[in-house]
This record gives structure tokens, C-alpha cells and sequence, in this order.
């Protein structure tokens, strides 16, 4: 069962590309799957020390020889894809594309654009939710629904459930990397209408991928300090704050702020909401909880000191809440601790001093 699956906590910008390339690279997997379309962007650094960011291919791809797998549930924009896969520098022996994934136009972009959901909801217009509508129309219309029907796909389409089949026979690692987070999901995050066009938990990216809930054998829930919606009437945050007020907690320069990497607006940013987390929780069974960001708390923690009150806030602030420990501590764009070495950095600094 070596099948991982990286699923958000929140609102999506958890930090779920950096997880699922630390466990592709920890794992030596042999393919990491990108499920959902491209109104969302996963980034993280390489070996090479690079920071990248990506809406179509799964970022995970940064780990060496991992095969980056679209299965049927993916949502394709071929000009994000072929631009991606030339940036990378991949050919077909690295990317493999389910001939029964969902096929962006331009008119389905243009659709959303007219629809006003941009405006409303503070979707980002990817076409994504379009493309998803003409699907489940089930007509055959002048546009191409399926990737199948776009001839610049040929090298690259593959049976990719007999591909996950041969890996899972020989007891190869799949990562797969979850788009957005739980409380966007159209069904269960509890924030309808100001949702995205599908499902977010993990028991959905695993069907989208073609594997069975009996190959998975690790779920990994990643979260964030300080929560963030994309940026305007995206829906409600709790303990909405400012970047400013972020910026002068965790000693970063004036004017800080995180961007979204679909429209590249400034995010809303809240406080940490635990009751979203327990229902995450509740949802999606993980095995492990990463939390990302957490040099947002305070400047020391990038210097590696975690004082009584960091010991405080992941104790009672976090993991009481949610009725679980932490896991991972994530720090920067690219650093993850196991949560012990916070623990144990202050018990040691505690006896010395």
C-alpha cells in the first residue's frame, strides 16, 4: 500500500508542494500525481536551491527520477502545461497524462470571467469550474472536452492507472499531491458558495488519481499558522489581521505579504481557527500534521530558538485544539523540523539555563 497523499487543512496555500516533495524525496518515490486544475499553485525550492512555483505539474517532480502523473481527475490548461514542462526541461519520460483528463479552453476561462465569479466568490477565473460544467454536461460540443482530443498531448498520454498499477506491484512509493485545502471543498468545507468547483479531501484526490483507498498507507495533513482566502469576497476568515501586523510579529521587512500564485493578488491572512482543523481532521484521517509557517510566531524561531512561549502556543494553541500532536514544524520556504526538535530545543535551553 506505499501510496501518500498530501491534502490542505485550511483554505489552500498550506505549503502542500513543499510536504509532498519531502516525502517524494524521503520516500524515493517513483511518481507524484497532481490532481484538480489550475486555480491553485504549489511551490517549493529544489536541490538546486531554486524556489519554484507550479499550477499544472506537481511540484514533487523536483525530486529526483519521480515521474509527474495527471490522472483522469486532473483539469488541463495546455498553455500552463507545455510552458511548465518546458521550464523544467521534461520529456514525455517524465510526464505522463491520462488520456481521460478534462481539457481547459479558452472559452471556458472566458466563461468564468463573464459569469462574475471572479467578483463574487474570488474565484480565479482559471476555467477550471467551466471545464468541470461541460464535462458533467456529458454533450458533445465543438470544444474538446477530454486532453485525448488535442493532438499536442499525443507523446505524453499513458495508461496512467496501469502505470500506478506496475509501481504499486513492485512496491514503488505514489505521492499524491492534494490542490487546495479543505474548507474550499464544494462539498464539505462548510463555506458554500464561496467554494471551489470540487471535492478536497483526501478520500476524493485518491479516486481522481484511479487508486483505491486500500492502496494508501499515509495521509498527511498540512496546515498553517496564520490561514489565508484569496483576496476579495472570497468568504469568511476568522481573526482577519494584516500582512503589517504578520510582518512586525516574525521581524520581516515593512511592507511584507504573500501573494496567491493563480492571480498574483495579496491574500487575505486570519488567526489560527482550530475548529476548521478538527473538521479537517474528521474528514481526511491523516497520520501525520505538518504546520507550516510557523516562523510567522516569532523572529527568534529562523535563528533556531524556541522559547516557552512558541513551547506555549504549538501546545495549547494548536495541538490541544485540534486533538492531535504536531508532526512536522515547517520554517522558511524550504526547512522542516520534526515537532520534537521544537520540543526538546526548549527543554535543553530550559537546563542550561
Amino acid at each position: 500500500m506505499p501510496v501518500s497523499v498530501v491534502v490542505g487543512g485550511q483554505f489552500g496555500s498550506e505549503g502542500k508542494g513543499k510536504v509532498a516533495l519531502h516525502i517524494a524525496e524521503r520516500s524515493r518515490a517513483a511518481a507524484v500525481v497532481r490532481v484538480g486544475g489550475t486555480n491553485s499553485g504549489h511551490t517549493a525550492v529544489g536541490a538546486d536551491g531554486v524556489t519554484r512555483a507550479l499550477r499544472q505539474l506537481p511540484v514533487s517532480v523536483l525530486a529526483p527520477d519521480a515521474v509527474a502523473v495527471l490522472p483522469a481527475g486532473a483539469i488541463i490548461d495546455p498553455e500552463i502545461f507545455f510552458r511548465e514542462v518546458k521550464e523544467l526541461g521534461l520529456g514525455p519520460e517524465r510526464v505522463y497524462v491520462s488520456r481521460f483528463a478534462t481539457l481547459i479552453t479558452d472559452c471556458d476561462k472566458a466563461r468564468e470571467r463573464l459569469s462574475g465569479l471572479v467578483e463574487k466568490i474570488g474565484s480565479t477565473g482559471s476555467g477550471t469550474g467551466a471545464a468541470l460544467t461541460r464535462r458533467m454536461g456529458r454533450t458533445k460540443a465543438a470544444e474538446s472536452i477530454l486532453v485525448q482530443d488535442h493532438p499536442d498531448f499525443a507523446p505524453y498520454l499513458k495508461d496512467t492507472e496501469e502505470f500506478f498499477d506496475t509501481l504499486l506491484s513492485s512496491g514503488k512509493r505514489i505521492v499524491i499531491e492534494g490542490s487546495q485545502g479543505f474548507g474550499l471543498s464544494l462539498l464539505h468545507g462548510g463555506y458554500f458558495p464561496h467554494a471551489t468547483s470540487r471535492d478536497t479531501t483526501a478520500g476524493t484526490f485518491i479516486g481522481e488519481a484511479g487508486l483505491s483507498p486500500r492502496d494508501v498507507d499515509d495521509v498527511t495533513l498540512v496546515i498553517r499558522t496564520f490561514p489565508i482566502r484569496v483576496s476579495g469576497e472570497s468568504g469568511p476568515l476568522f481573526g482577519e489581521t494584516t500582512w503589517d501586523q504578520i510582518a512586525e510579529r516574525a521581524g520581516l521587512a515593512s511592507g511584507f505579504h504573500e501573494v496567491s500564485t493563480a492571480t498574483h493578488r495579496i491574500r487575505r491572512v486570519g488567526l489560527f481557527d482550530h475548529n476548521i482543523v478538527r473538521r479537517a481532521i474528521r474528514a481526511n484521517h491523516p497520520n501525520m500534521i505538518v504546520l507550516n509557517h510557523f516562523d510567522y510566531l516569532d523572529k527568534e524561531i529562523r535563528n533556531g530558538r524556541f522559547g516557552a512561549d512558541i513551547q506555549e502556543f504549538l501546545s495549547e494553541k494548536i495541538e490541544k485544539p485540534i486533538g492531535q500532536r504536531v508532526d512536522w514544524i515547517g520554517i522558511g520556504a524550504a526547512e522542516l523540523l520534526p515537532a520534537d526538535h521544537v520540543r526538546l530545543s526548549y527543554r535543553k535551553a530550559a537546563r542550561v539555563g
